[in-house]
């Protein structure tokens, strides 16, 4: 099947035939049984914790609410009045033990900010890491330490803005390594044919940490106090590592109980696919039009996902005016949405290559066309409804429900131009992919002084824009076969 866009002439020591995956020229062991797979295993064991992370890292949105003193923000209310209040909101004891603090809206803003401080600095370094000695216990070691950084968060709390700006950019450190290692371990344990539906089980737990996370942390703050928001997750969080570190091993070799028919399927599969080099090919590396296609893709994807995830509360409050209740779920809605998407479409993509023989670009390109042009416009037509809540709430699911596609086209990308390397390769686009996370919601909110509609349609429209944007890019320039510089010197796979 060949892809919907011309492939573009192979740039030096690239070639230019789709030639993923490699399995198909040489002979390989038929597909290992699912039922008690190891590699199975660990996909649901990292789903997990990326459901962990997750958590972790968007619990203080909901607490932050009931950490501040309401008459702090009282001259920080922007509410609008072009839309009607539609619900009265329901009137239950809630608890008011937590303790208080004077923050206004720009101390709260580097408060909720300096995690991706932490976040963006350990995105390429992890991936060097991880790709020299594995990532098991890098990625465990940032779960456990984002986990108890986030036990000392009411203590921080007290002991000023200064120390709990430093505890977030700790837990934005430990953060920071995981998608990276998870890449490089996906490299030694993922067939080319189970790509995207091994690494959508996996990366989807971040979309239901969402999910549960949101709601559940504004049930707790309700009905106890906001420190047992991160005494819960941060205990779920050590329980997990330990699992992680009894049950996981970093190589199929190295695995206890795999079974040998398992390990040969998975290491006969990879046999082609990856360099013995001892160094990193840094200059091809970064010369690589793939590369940047995928860089350009993430970062574009980025800006709406972190805006939405940022500020799609406060335009559920601010400008549709629903009540707090009512906000926790519907701003829940839309990543309950993206999570089955990520889960159905990893299954369709690897349906699409195994049985349909669709070519690897053809899919990637495929799925990021749609993951990131279908959010454009649904965002774009939730801006321009007005106060239809009902279809407001609609768009904006689908949209981010659309988003999920992503996760088999560009999210995926790195393994299929450099196994290898994979985690060196997130590792750099994430690193980019961060940067909308700092200035996405800026902008946004210096767009949206008095929170009208036709203040937020701007928001909308750029982050629509940026998202075509990147699509178009993607699918111009990116590429679906192993690179040249990515196999030299190729060897077997390593012991």
């Amino acid at each position: 099947m060949k892809s919907p866009v011309p492939d573009l002439a192979p740039s030096d020591g690239e070639e230019g035939e789709d030639r993923t995956p490699l399995l198909q020229r040489a002979p390989r062991a038929e597909t290992a049984p699912v039922c008690r797979s190891a590699r199975y295993n660990l996909a649901f064991l990292a789903f997990f914790g990326f459901f962990v992370l997750y958590s972790l890292r968007v619990n203080l949105s909901v607490a932050l609410v009931d950490m501040v003193d309401s008459n702090t923000t009282t001259a920080d209310n922007r509410t609008a009045n072009e839309c009607a209040e539609h619900s009265t909101p329901i009137k239950v004891l809630h608890n008011q033990t937590g303790k208080k603090y004077r923050w206004d809206a720009e101390t709260q803003g580097w408060i909720l900010g300096s995690f991706f401080y932490g976040y963006i600095i350990t995105q390429i370094p992890a991936g060097y890491v991880a790709s020299r000695s594995g990532g098991k216990l890098l990625l465990g070691f940032g779960v456990l330490g984002t986990s108890v950084f986030t036990l000392f968060t009411p203590l921080a709390a007290d002991f000023g803005v200064g120390a709990l700006i430093a505890l977030r950019a700790l837990e934005g450190l430990g953060e920071g390594v995981t998608f990276p290692a998870m890449h490089a371990m996906w490299s030694s344990w993922a067939p080319p044919l189970e790509r995207s539906k091994l690494l959508s089980i996996s990366y989807a737990g971040a979309q239901l940490g969402t999910v549960v996370s949101l709601p559940l942390s504004g049930i707790v703050c309700f009905y106890m106090n906001w420190t047992y928001v991160f005494y819960l997750f941060g205990i779920v969080g050590i329980i997990w590592f330990i699992l992680w570190i009894w049950l996981v091993s970093d190589t199929p070799e190295t695995h206890k109980t795999i079974s040998p028919y398992e390990k040969e399927y998975i290491l006969s599969s990879l046999r082609n696919q990856l360099s013995s080099q001892k160094s990193v090919p840094w200059v091809p590396m970064l010369k690589s039009l793939a590369l940047w296609a995928i860089v350009v893709a993430h970062f574009s994807y980025n800006w709406t996902f972190y805006t939405l995830l940022t500020l799609l509360p406060t335009y559920m409050k601010e400008v549709l005016r629903f009540n707090i209740q009512e906000n926790g779920f519907l701003s829940a809605v839309p990543y309950l949405g993206c999570w089955l998407c990520m889960i159905l479409s990893g299954q369709a993509a690897d349906n699409l290559r195994a049985k349909w023989n669709f070519s690897t670009l053809c899919v990637r390109r495929v799925f990021s066309l749609i993951g990131m042009i279908g959010p454009a416009v649904f965002l774009v037509a939730a801006g321009f409804i007005g106060c239809d809540y009902s279809l407001a709430v609609a768009f904006l699911t689908i949209s981010t429900t659309l988003g999920g596609f992503c996760s088999s086209g560009f999210s995926i990308n790195h393994l299929d131009i450099a196994p290898s390397y994979a985690g060196i390769l997130l590792g750099i686009t994430n690193t980019f992919a961060t940067i909308p996370g700092m200035i996405g919601p800026i902008i946004a909110r210096s767009l949206t002084p008095e929170n009208t509609v036709g203040e937020w349609q701007t928001v909308f429209c750029l982050a629509a824009a940026v998202n075509v944007f990147g699509a178009i890019f993607f699918t111009l320039f990116s590429k679906g076969e192993v690179q040249n510089w990515a196999v030299r010197d190729h060897g077997e796979p390593r012991n």
